[in-house]
């Protein structure tokens, strides 16, 4: 299947609806336009809550460094901004929105990584043309006071920087709510091992991507064969009694899902390139009981076949839901 590229980059947007993004939907809760600190170089101790940024240069965001006296200048730089979590709701959800950034970013909440776009050397790969916007896990907010966005940029060449766009946190009243929410970073490794289903497997030296985004913008173009994601998710006390989905979004184009080693769900409609339908199918798939543990960490493991052009878990929702839940969003969105 090939794909827009343009549309590819929409994508990026896994916190709407079934995959569809409308600025309509967003609800500013705090604006983060005007003065961040900054600094050129590269440190990882530039994305902890308790580094102090005084000495820190001041600049404009959304605005490219280059027009702010850093005119020249390619590689590294970071911006820090601190907010009040009082001013934000606990019942809301929330989504950072960062606008356009050239060339590549990694974004941090309290030292928490929360995603990411392009990549940095030596496998540079800009994402200019990418909109910004990701999702800020509840648990990771001070809401009783001082909090700290980090964002480390690369830029290869040309403008650099945050450059364009609404900058602050917002929040989708129509947003799909899951029981469990899995959209965001996930482990990522190319090749095929059923050894990597396994509840006990070290996947610690995976790469890390975006899901839901097509993998071609994350581990490189042109590939074409298996890949397998996995993710870990807490199940809190009580969920375990209820019946319970996972939602995979849709996937290009073949896949096997696992939870804890445990097969629960496959799309394969068995046809071959140009002529399968499979990527264009939502996954939803009943997790059985007994293969959760409750109030301990479960393993996701999805194996995916690519037959051809674009591949991999390219569109939301993806997340957990009680069937009651998932009626409900199938009866609004199918």
């Amino acid at each position: 299947m090939i794909i827009p590229f343009q549309f590819v980059m929409v994508l990026l947007l896994f916190i709407s609806n079934a995959g569809k993004v409308s600025a309509q939907n967003y609800k500013e809760l705090l604006a983060l336009e005007g003065v961040w600190k900054f600094s050129i170089g590269d440190s990882e101790n530039w994305s902890k809550p308790n580094y102090n940024d005084l000495s820190w240069e001041g600049i404009s965001v959304p605005s490219s460094w280059e027009s702010q006296g850093y005119h020249g200048y390619d590689g590294f730089a970071w911006y820090r901004k601190h907010f009040d979590g009082l001013n934000l709701k606990r019942a809301e959800n929330y989504l950072l929105m960062m606008g356009y950034i050239d060339d590549a970013d990694e974004i941090y909440i309290n030292g928490h990584l929360i995603g990411f776009s392009g990549s940095f050397p030596p496998h540079s790969k800009t994402a200019f043309h990418a909109l910004r916007v990701y999702r800020i896990p509840e648990e990771f907010i001070n809401f009783e006071g001082n909090n700290v966005i980090a964002v480390r940029v690369y830029d290869r060449l040309l403008d650099g920087g945050i450059i364009r766009g609404k900058i602050g946190i917002y929040t989708n009243p129509n947003m799909v709510e899951f029981s469990i929410k899995l959209e965001g970073i996930w482990s990522f490794k190319k090749g095929d091992n059923h050894e990597y289903k396994n509840y006990i497997y070290d996947d610690h030296d995976w790469d890390n991507v975006m899901v839901p985004l097509l993998w071609e913008f994350q581990i490189g173009r042109h590939y074409d064969g298996y890949g397998w994601y996995r993710k870990k998710f807490y199940l809190p006390k009580g969920l375990k009694d209820k019946e319970l989905i996972l939602v995979l979004g849709k996937i290009d184009d073949f896949d096997q899902t696992y939870v804890n080693g445990n097969f629960i769900g496959s799309t394969n409609d068995f046809r071959s390139f140009g002529k399968s339908t499979s990527y264009s199918k939502l996954r939803a798939y009943a997790i059985k009981t007994e293969f959760l543990k409750e109030e301990e960490w479960n393993v996701i493991a999805v194996r995916v076949k690519d037959i051809g052009h674009n591949g991999g878990i390219y569109e939301g929702p993806v997340g957990i839901f009680t069937r009651e839940d998932y009626n409900k969003f199938w009866r609004n969105n199918y």
